[in-house]
């Protein structure tokens, strides 16, 4: 059995954990403050990590569930504003017509259902699906139904967003 190390788990887990609580709250701080209760959890539960799973699910999991416990919080608390948060960017570069399509794709993943979230998000992260499954609890042949239905729903999004 491997010694796991929990810095070199989070030098390599932080940027793809990050990602995954954007498409949950599409709010860089409100991001960083779940991914770092991802990995106080992931520090705190480490030593009892049996890895029966593969490391990046067992992660992926915790943040998942730290993601969901936070979206049920803000349901019972409401709220005056939208959470979404998108930037202006006054420059006309490639650079931020690419952010902004960045920030609209992290709000259309956000205002998707909760098991669809999770599911494009890990397959953003480049998860193989049996994870994914694995994860989410459902099938992997399900879980490629979901993939396809949801990226169609999020190029109709896009198309009349460019349009």
């Amino acid at each position: 059995m491997q010694v796991l190390n929990f810095e070199e788990i989070y030098h390599d887990y932080w940027k793809r954990i990050f990602r995954l609580c954007m498409g949950y709250v599409n709010d860089d701080d409100a991001a960083k403050d779940l991914c770092q209760e991802t990995f106080v959890a992931v520090f705190q539960q480490l030593p009892k990590f049996r890895q029966e799973a593969a490391v990046g699910t067992w992660i992926y999991r915790i943040a998942t569930n730290i993601c969901l416990r936070q979206i049920n919080i803000e349901k019972r608390m409401p709220k005056s504003e939208l959470p979404y948060q998108l930037k202006d960017h006054s420059e006309k570069d490639q650079k931020a017509e690419q952010d902004k399509m960045t920030d609209f794709l992290y709000q259309c993943i956000s205002e998707l259902p909760e098991l669809e979230r999770i599911i494009i998000s890990l397959e953003l992260e480049e998860m193989k699906q049996a994870d994914i499954a694995e994860v989410v609890g459902i099938s992997p042949a399900n879980v490629r139904v979901k993939i396809h239905r949801i990226k169609e729903k999020l190029t109709q999004k896009f198309k009349n967003y460019v349009n």
